[in-house]
């Protein structure tokens, strides 16, 4: 299913999202090459800009990437509230793969239970999130998983999170591209 009106970046998506048993999977086609992708994902200054649903803003994000390192975050709801969470990344293999434990957090980014922010109490502590890059003839096919096990009530939610933020994140590439190709070029 191709997104129309969406410009230059125009994402595709192969399987919106497949459920399976314990996990979530979205996989999209951007008009982008691997490295900007990548990068977007790994650097605050482009998590910014689309790592929340539609209608809300992320007002901080810290990356420490390498193995170990923390991806700390705030997502601020269309009503003000804040919710934090809290990555761990387990694996980086630049510009190809991204593996993190994701969690709830509170500004500090110490960890805290889902309830804390008003998830049911079957919501998983931790779960683990998988992206894979793959370069398609200068375009990049992201494949994430996200282990969300189908008994959990906000699993349609997050799903449709996913969804909104990588709609989002077609939107902040293609700004990405057309400022790069309004700077004067480099000699």
């Amino acid at each position: 299913m191709e997104k129309k009106g969406r410009g230059i970046m125009e994402a595709k998506s192969s399987s919106v999202t497949a459920q399976q048993n314990r996990e979530i999977i979205v996989t999209r086609l951007f008009d982008a090459p691997r490295e900007l992708v990548f990068r977007a994902w790994t650097d605050p200054q482009h998590l910014i800009h689309w790592w929340a649903p539609k209608g809300c803003t992320t007002p901080f994000c810290k990356v420490d990437l390498r193995p170990g390192g923390k991806f700390h975050y705030c997502i601020r709801l269309d009503d003000g509230r804040d919710i934090w969470g809290i990555g761990i990344y387990r694996e980086i293999a630049a510009p190809e793969r991204i593996v993190y434990s994701d969690s709830f957090a509170d500004a500090e980014g110490h960890p805290v239970p889902p309830t804390h922010y008003g998830m049911s109490a079957g919501h998983p502590h931790e779960s683990l999130v998988t992206v894979v890059f793959a370069e398609l003839e200068g375009k990049t096919r992201v494949t994430l998983h996200h282990s969300i096990p189908e008994p959990v009530e906000e699993r349609e939610a997050t799903e449709q999170g996913w969804s909104q933020m990588l709609d989002r994140l077609v939107d902040h590439l293609m700004r990405v591209s057309a400022n790069a190709a309004l700077s004067p070029k480099r000699r």
